[in-house]
């Protein structure tokens, strides 16, 4: 949701690891994996980055509340860069976006269809986003390594700032009250707005 409504990716992985912070201190001892469902966006290398560095923050916040499971992460292309006009685009941004999931280590990978933005659900589009992966595990052999980004000097490098530049965010939201606060407060909203605005401005 927050990739959809517009936060950068620094924002993304801030707002995820607050989120998850909330079931942390809602519920007592947690006994099984929290499910984080992530929007991955075209930035290709950046998003391998972000997915790593929201399992990297996760698992240090779990460490602080005694949770043993390692998160899983639930990737789907996002729905901000879908074009109306034409749908081959589409096809080519949402396979990139898969590549990246998978690579970015995520557990689950659902594809978006071509079409999702513009028509129901329907069989064609459906089977089209399914062979989109299939080709990615059956011709690509993404399937084959579990860890194909570990050791790239850039991802790597990407992943560490991610990761600190969200981890003081987070800070600072926890210090603030918590992300239920200022999602009541606004604060969480205005601040998604003005990346998505900027976004807009760049892209116009």
């Amino acid at each position: 949701i927050y990739q959809n409504a517009g936060a950068n990716i620094v924002q993304q992985i801030a707002y995820t690891l607050a989120h998850a912070t909330e079931y942390f201190h809602a519920i007592d001892n947690i006994s099984q994996p929290i499910v984080l469902q992530m929007a991955v966006g075209a930035n290709y290398f950046f998003e391998i980055a972000k997915l790593r560095a929201t399992r990297r923050l996760f698992n240090v916040i779990a460490t602080e509340f005694k949770h043993e499971h390692d998160c899983h992460i639930f990737a789907v292309p996002t729905k901000r860069n879908k074009t109306l006009y034409d749908y081959n685009v589409n096809m080519l941004r949402t396979t990139t976006e898969c590549m990246s999931a998978i690579l970015g280590g995520a557990d689950t990978v659902a594809n978006l269809p071509y079409d999702a933005i513009y028509h129901k659900s329907n069989e064609f589009g459906e089977r089209i986003s399914r062979n989109q992966l299939l080709i990615l595990k059956n011709e690509s052999y993404f399937d084959k390594v579990n860890n194909a980004s570990d050791g790239s000097y850039y991802i790597e490098t990407l992943t560490e700032q991610l990761a600190e530049k969200a981890l003081i965010l987070f800070k600072d939201i926890e210090a603030n009250g918590g992300l239920l606060k200022q999602l009541s407060d606004g604060t969480i909203q205005r601040k998604i707005s003005e990346s998505a605005d900027k976004e807009q401005e760049m892209f116009d």
